[in-house]
């Protein structure tokens, strides 16, 4: 029940963020501001309630509000599984400090910048409920607007992956199509996968855990398989 709370509480705090970033970059009006339609796709998706999310988008254009810094830092959890850590960070010098010592007493490695984001493809992917979708139709239809790949998840919703540069095109087709989706994200693709055996995946995912609950981590990517 707790850990339940801890992740939503997380989540609204990566919200949060997330949309003091977009208001500060592209104004208040999700109209004018995809990035801002995108965090009220994924507050919804995660339940904050919509005068939280008012609220985030008020403090964002006050005079006081905390100006946050996007790093992404890079490197191995123990055998050799490449991470890659997205933060939004008002105290760069705090968070490095912190990232790093999740690597290191968890066994890994803070590397450097450029070390392993070569084995990830940056894209954006896009969640959508089928009702009644088919996925052929769907991909001749889209494949104009950036689409890379398209498949279902394990709850039968229609998983859309495009180029990176190529989200804001995929989202204004799904849109004016009236496909509503669940969640919009940018993501990052690892080229390839390690396998590793059960409690070696178990070393790995301690520290995905631990960088996750940190407070200026938004969003962590490993090549586990």
């Amino acid at each position: 029940m707790f850990a339940r709370w801890d992740k939503m509480a997380k989540n609204f705090t990566r919200i949060g963020k997330e949309i003091a970033i977009a208001v500060k970059a592209a104004g208040p009006e999700p109209d004018n501001n995809p990035a801002l339609r995108r965090c009220y796709l994924n507050a919804k998706a995660c339940n904050m309630p919509k005068d939280r999310v008012e609220a985030a988008i008020k403090r964002a254009m006050g005079k006081d509000t905390t100006n946050y810094e996007e790093i992404v830092y890079e490197g191995y959890a123990p055998h050799g599984v490449a991470l890659l850590v997205e933060t939004a960070t008002d105290n760069s010098t705090r968070t490095v400090a912190n990232v790093r010592m999740h690597f290191t007493k968890s066994g890994g490695t803070l590397g450097t910048s450029g070390s392993v984001a070569f084995g990830f493809t940056r894209m954006g992917e896009f969640k959508v409920k089928n009702n009644g979708l088919v996925i052929e139709d769907l991909e001749l239809e889209l494949i104009d607007f950036g689409l890379e790949e398209i498949g279902e998840d394990s709850e039968g919703n229609i998983i859309i992956r495009t180029a990176f540069n190529e989200f804001g095109n995929m989202n204004k087709a799904l849109e004016e199509r009236g496909i509503e989706a669940i969640t919009a994200e940018l993501t990052r693709i690892p080229t390839n996968t390690v396998d590793l055996s059960e409690e070696g995946a178990q070393d790995v995912l301690k520290l995905v855990d631990k960088l996750e609950q940190d407070e200026d981590v938004q969003k962590v990517y490993h090549n586990l398989k």
